[in-house]
């Protein structure tokens, strides 16, 4: 039996996705969450053979709860995602995700590839997988992608640099750069672009 940890805010999408899953024979859900803490919280507390995140959700996202739970506990991590940028995709296989999958996979075929994953195979999405390799490199520095992540979350730029360990001087100058760099007239135009590559 691959036991199954189920976690999307969506109650109505997590509910029917951990119905439809626990129709399969080999399949048991153990826990369901609606947010990557709780995700994290139960995942160590139930020890799930897999766990399918859902990338948008908060209070971080789907890829930080990933790491959360790999930095852990042997589960493997299947995520689910509407938006499927190919920035993700490449910063998901460097943390140890075994499946990236669209939203708009069918049921049974989510069923194939949990056990794929549990088999110790990976699988990625081909329509991601193909426009991740046609995907432009990411002009950004690390510390640049570092202050714009923090922005997103509309904080104020001395929140950053308390948040990032820089002076407020330096925060700004990151901030600067990055805009100059994506064409970008605010920080909270920078760091949306940022998001959409998938590069944050």
């Amino acid at each position: 039996m691959i036991r199954l940890l189920i976690a999307d805010d969506e109650d109505l999408i997590r509910g029917a996705l951990a119905a439809l899953l626990a129709l399969e024979d080999d399949l048991e859900v153990v826990a369901e969450a609606a947010t990557t803490t709780d995700a994290v919280r139960l995942a160590r507390e139930r020890r799930p053979d897999i766990a399918v995140l859902d990338l948008e959700m908060p209070p971080a996202d789907g890829l930080r709860a990933a790491q959360a739970i790999r930095a852990e506990l042997p589960t493997r991590i299947v995520l689910v995602t509407r938006h499927a940028r190919p920035g993700v995709l490449r910063r998901a296989l460097a943390a140890g995700v075994s499946g990236f999958v669209p939203k708009t996979t069918p049921a049974t075929r989510l069923a194939e590839i949990i056990r794929d994953v549990a088999a110790g195979r990976r699988y990625v999405d081909p329509d991601i997988a193909a426009s991740a390799l046609s995907e432009d490199d990411c002009p950004l520095s690390e510390r640049e992608l570092e202050v714009l992540r923090a922005s997103r979350t509309g904080a104020s730029i001395n929140e950053i640099a308390a948040q990032v360990h820089l002076a407020p001087g330096t925060v700004r100058n990151y901030l600067s750069a990055a805009m100059a760099k994506l064409g970008a007239g605010s920080r909270h135009a920078a760091a949306h672009r940022a998001w959409e590559e998938g590069w944050i």
